[in-house]
């Protein structure tokens, strides 16, 4: 089903590599045929729960054999957007987990505790599983003071084998909810984690496929760049909502081991 000229892959990982952390098909098979074809490939996640690391870890317990240079969070996007506006040492109060926050120090910036959240000089926030009133409380509290909002991506959800739970976006929703402020995004739809990763892919525009499963981050993202992209059916949107989106995708299959068969 590929196209000729693709030389690399931008995969996204929830609902294309994974429902959590349940693989979706045999990616031990589906990788030994995408190296076959002498495809380089990355991964581009809005999930910045964890670190590269952590991914790769990940990755390698289900039969995929990475570098940490071949991931790209949305936490990691946050950070190298906020190394280029703000001094390192700046007081970040983060709602978040240890992908985010080990990405924001190795910047240089200082994470607060709920306790010191008032000394806060950036609020900071992605999808937090220990999330709490106080947390929501103290962001409310410092964006409605006029302290500037960043946030990792917009996901209204998240699929695991259950079905989709509140993803970054539905916690951030309150937020926004209580103040009428909109954070400033580092990841999908926003392009620039599609610049990173073609950056690190060395490749051209038109010959690199970005694959993801949700339209409005993944899809929309890679059309922002201008590159080809491909929805995979296997996670979140459905095929009536693909044949509706314009502009008009590349293609559209079910799942990655469609795609490269």
């Amino acid at each position: 089903m590929l196209p000729s000229n693709i030389k690399a892959l931008i995969l996204d990982m929830d609902g294309v590599i994974w429902r959590s952390d349940a693989p979706i098909g045999d990616l031990p098979e589906i990788f030994k045929r995408i190296e076959a074809q002498g495809l380089n490939y990355v991964f581009a996640t809005n999930n910045g729960t964890k670190t590269p690391e952590q991914y790769v870890t990940t990755l390698e317990k289900l039969g995929v054999h990475v570098s940490t240079q071949q991931v790209i969070t949305s936490a990691q996007g946050l950070a190298h957007l906020l190394g280029h506006t703000f001094e390192r040492g700046t007081k970040i109060f983060m709602i978040g987990e240890d992908g985010m926050r080990v990405a924001l120090e190795e910047k240089g910036f200082e994470i607060l505790s709920v306790e010191s959240a008032e000394e806060a000089q950036i609020v900071a926030m992605g999808i937090d599983r220990e999330i709490n009133f106080e947390k929501m409380r103290e962001a409310t509290l410092l964006v409605r003071r006029g302290v500037p909002f960043y946030a990792t991506n917009p996901d209204k959800t998240f699929p695991t084998p259950r079905g989709e739970i509140p993803g970054a976006g539905a916690w951030i929703s309150v937020i926004t909810t209580a103040t009428n402020v909109e954070p400033i995004y580092a990841g999908k739809p926003f392009p620039f984690m599609m610049e990173l990763a073609l950056e690190r892919l060395g490749a051209d525009i038109d010959e690199t496929l970005v694959v993801g499963d949700r339209l409005e981050t993944d899809i929309a993202a890679g059309q922002a760049v201008g590159c080809p992209c491909a929805l995979a059916l296997s996670g979140v949107s459905t095929r009536e909502q693909a044949e509706a989106w314009a502009p008009k995708i590349d293609i559209i299959t079910n799942d990655l081991a469609s795609l490269v068969s």
